[in-house]
């Protein structure tokens, strides 16, 4: 493909979309409940530089089972999270199908997560507020 054709691709790309209130800068709190068979089950959604809810609350040395996907659409997304004092380390490439994540939290605190794709020069998707925390509590 000829370079002057990936530039109105690449002004797109670069550009926000509707973006829901988690994006815009707005706390949306999941809390975690534990289910009859022990696991908390917390759905995430992914999308155009927003994770949807964005602060994850969950109990330590409790399972936990994280369904996450993407939003339909050209641009990629992943979830990191790196939590080594709690006995977490996450690195998943997001697909528009849901996929689980499991883990268990060894101990509790704030840990930060994030999605760090970017496209050549532009701001990666962390830096366009792409961003999370996952609170671990007693």
């Amino acid at each position: 493909m000829h370079p002057m054709r990936l530039i109105p691709l690449l002004v797109f790309l670069s550009f926000p979309h509707a973006l829901p209130a988690a994006e815009a800068g707005k706390e949306s709190r999941m809390v975690a409940t534990v289910d009859a068979d022990g696991v908390q089950r917390v759905t995430v959604k992914a999308g155009s530089f927003f994770f949807e809810p964005n602060v994850i609350v969950v109990k330590a040395r409790v399972p936990v089972e994280l369904t996450i996907a993407r939003e339909a659409g050209v641009t990629p997304h992943n979830f990191l999270l790196k939590a080594p004092a709690a006995s977490i380390d996450i690195s998943r490439d997001l697909e528009e199908a849901p996929s689980k994540i499991l883990f268990t939290a060894s101990q509790t605190g704030t840990y930060p997560f994030a999605c760090n794709k970017k496209l050549l020069f532009f701001p990666s998707h962390r830096e366009k507020g792409m961003v999370g925390r996952l609170e671990v509590v007693e």
